[in-house]
This record gives structure tokens, C-alpha cells and sequence, in this order.
């Protein structure tokens, strides 16, 4: 990852890496209307359902993931997104390893 002029660029698959029996977490960017956080989660690791009070956009950037929205499974895989509601309990598994931009934008 580079700055240049306050702008941030570079190769997102490579801006983290995975680590074993891990999840690894970079926070890109903090405002006040939203944060942008990637994500490595090695094979077997995951987030336990919970809620969030902000929308959260999703994108597969490495891998496959699993996601629970509401009781509802989705299968993404890299390229994929999802936009999981506010308020809506959710939770993330890794059967194989990936990587993922998420996006929480604050109403």
C-alpha cells in the first residue's frame, strides 16, 4: 500500500497476508460516515453471528467465503459482493481460506 497526496493505491490481494488459524485485520481508512477494513481469514476461522448498526458492503477479494444473513446462507466467491442490512444478525465462515474489503457506511 503507498500514499500519495492523501490519495491510497496499490494491489489490495497483497496488502495482507494470511496467517495460520488466524484472522488478520488492516483498517484502510477511518471517517465519520464510514471505514473500510481488509480482512485475510485463514481456513477454518470466522465471525460469530452479531449485528452491526451500520450497512456493510462485502467484496471477495481472494478465496471463497460463507455468509449467514437473517438465517440465510451465501456462498461468494472471489469478485463476488454482498450488502448485508443494518441491524440483521450475520456471521462469516472461512472452509477455505480468503481475503475481503468490508465497508461499513454509517447512516
Amino acid at each position: 500500500m503507498a500514499t500519495k497526496n492523501n490519495v491510497v493505491f496499490g494491489p489490495i490481494r497483497s496488502m495482507i497476508n494470511y496467517q495460520k488459524c488466524s484472522v488478520v485485520s488492516m483498517e484502510l481508512m477511518r471517517r465519520k460516515t464510514n471505514t473500510i477494513t481488509l480482512f485475510a481469514f485463514d481456513a477454518g476461522q470466522g465471525l460469530s453471528e452479531h449485528t452491526a448498526p451500520f450497512d456493510a458492503f462485502v467484496f471477495i477479494v481472494d478465496g471463497e467465503a460463507e455468509i449467514i444473513v437473517a438465517g440465510k446462507e451465501f456462498h461468494l466467491k472471489e469478485g463476488e459482493m454482498i450488502i448485508m442490512p443494518a441491524n440483521k444478525p450475520h456471521a462469516l465462515r472461512a472452509e477455505k481460506k480468503f481475503k475481503m474489503v468490508l465497508v461499513m457506511i454509517k447512516n
